[in-house]
């Protein structure tokens, strides 16, 4: 008789909503098995079950992207490595709320298989720690590019650890306001 263990162990962080899941892997000398996403799972540990778009990126090491956020449309995001090494960031930027600046950062590798999930009012980045690294992510609503905001991946006051000094960020990330000059921030 197949009886089924837990496919999925979902891990709460020290920021509210922000939640680590690491799936479980079925390996064998074919090669592996696993279920990234499964709306049982996600609807019993408070995880959103409607994504509305999937994203993909291929970057090179030392490539930092981010801090990113959206208002009008704001996005959950599910991340994960299919290539390569991250460290994955989120940040609450929430006006009001307790943790208000504080921040998790999570090594996802196509080793750990793990995925971020980091909702919306937070703050997203990551930073490329392998040779390159594609990292896809499903989003809990539409990307609007008339709705973007950020703050700058170095901002003193924020504490972050990158392990990396000279990250190569987009122009407009290099432009982006620290979090007390931020005047567009979403509300706890």
């Amino acid at each position: 008789m197949w009886v089924e263990k837990s496919i999925m162990i979902v891990e709460n962080t020290s920021l509210d909503g922000v939640k680590i899941i690491t799936p479980r892997v079925f390996e064998d000398d074919r090669g592996y098995f696993f279920e990234s996403y499964k709306t049982p799972v996600f609807e019993e540990n408070e995880l959103p079950t409607t994504f509305v778009q999937d994203n993909e990126a291929k970057s090179t090491k030392g490539v930092l992207r981010g801090l990113h956020y959206q208002l009008r449309h704001p996005q959950g995001k599910l991340v994960r490595v299919v290539s390569g090494s991250i460290l994955d960031v989120a940040v609450d930027i929430r006006k009001g709320s307790p943790t208000f600046g504080l921040s998790e950062i999570v090594p996802l590798t196509v080793e750990n298989r793990k995925m971020l999930y980091i909702p919306e009012g937070f703050a997203h980045g990551y930073l490329v720690t392998s040779d390159e690294a594609i990292v896809t992510y499903k989003c809990t609503d539409v990307y609007d590019p008339n709705d973007q905001f950020g703050i700058i991946w170095n901002d003193e006051t924020l504490g972050l650890d990158w392990e990396y000094d000279s990250p190569l960020l987009s122009e407009k990330d290099l432009m982006l306001p620290t979090l007390n000059d931020q005047q567009f921030l979403p509300i706890y």
